[in-house]
């Protein structure tokens, strides 16, 4: 092992640096061209399409990744693929954002005159209001030429702390204009585990929209009941609704079962009615999947009815839709 003294007070001379230099971009949020910049990325049709050279792309990666996982469609393109038929990845609808502290970077600068060409907005975080990227741009989110915390002054690290701080304040002032919420993020992230948490019952639930229901009438006899869902996606219970179309109560195999022990083949004659639980547990399709599986561990069932604000069946949830993704653990 090297008996070598580490420079503590250097290292914490990179973090004041960086520091510094991001809280220096206060001024820039509070110009007209970062306001300018978010309504952009608000009201564009297409993708916010990212792209940046060397370590800036590193950095663009990440600010179209954030862009994309808080609601606004957003694709990292390479520079120098973009000019090897890359382009063509880009819509007259989107938008690019391009990254380069020199604002001279090559491959960037090439971007120029084929985007102009298709009238494709071009902003931009740069450090040289003079280069050429932000004398060309819609618009500039100029940071100023900064000076990098490294030993020799040139390893990107102060430029590219500032840019990532940049692009997710355009991206998270975006969101909130949006008013991107909890469902919204949870829909994006469902593998993850707050994205788990936070989905709701109404996305996890067997049966979707427009599809056909396991229902039946109070009145109708287990027979009609059997007929009525001969087509119906396989589930464990049947809803039963009153006249008004409202959940009236749940019929599961274990209650057909049961009838059947005891009335052998008359069971079919039996009215839905008799045979339902009444009253049943059931849970609104906005409520988070977390809600139901509380449900269904309280009082040990395996299906439960969603219904709406109105008190109509609009899908079926199984316990096992919810341990599939991992809800609990």
């Amino acid at each position: 092992m090297m008996n070598s003294k580490i420079d503590l007070a250097f290292a914490e001379s990179v973090i004041q640096a960086e520091g510094q230099a991001v809280l220096g971009l206060l001024r820039l949020v509070r110009q007209d061209a970062f306001a300018q910049a978010v309504q952009l990325f608000l009201e564009c049709e297409g993708s916010v399409i990212v792209s940046g050279m060397g370590k800036a792309g590193i950095v663009g990666n990440k600010i179209s990744a954030t862009l994309a996982s808080t609601g606004t469609a957003s694709h990292f393109l390479h520079p120098a693929e973009a000019v090897h038929g890359d382009l063509g990845r880009i819509q007259t609808n989107d938008i690019v954002l391009a990254l380069s502290h020199s604002g001279e970077s090559e491959e960037i600068v090439r971007l120029i005159e084929p985007l102009k060409q298709r009238e494709i907005k071009l902003v931009s975080i740069v450090g040289d209001p003079q280069s050429r990227l932000a004398v060309h741009s819609d618009i500039v989110l100029c940071m100023g030429m900064l000076t990098e915390a490294c030993p020799l002054g040139v390893a990107p690290s102060v430029s590219t702390t500032c840019m990532l701080a940049m692009g997710d304040a355009l991206a998270l002032t975006t969101m909130k204009l949006r008013n991107f919420g909890t469902e919204d993020y949870a829909r994006f992230h469902p593998a993850g585990a707050l994205g788990r948490k936070l989905l709701t019952v109404g996305q996890t639930m067997w049966f979707k929209s427009g599809e056909s229901l396991p229902l039946a009438q109070e009145s109708d006899t287990v027979e009609q009941m059997l007929l009525k869902n001969e087509t119906t996606k396989r589930r464990g219970a049947v809803m039963v609704t009153d006249a008004k179309g409202e959940l009236a109560g749940i019929i599961t195999d274990a209650d057909l079962r049961r009838s059947m022990a005891k009335k052998g083949a008359n069971v079919f004659s039996v009215r839905c009615s008799d045979l339902m639980t009444p009253n049943c547990k059931r849970v609104r399709e906005d409520a988070l999947a977390a809600e139901a599986m509380a449900v269904f561990h309280k009082f040990r069932i395996d299906e439960l009815p969603v219904v709406n604000a109105e008190n109509q069946p609009v899908g079926l949830i199984d316990v096992q839709d919810i341990v599939a993704i991992k809800i609990v653990g």
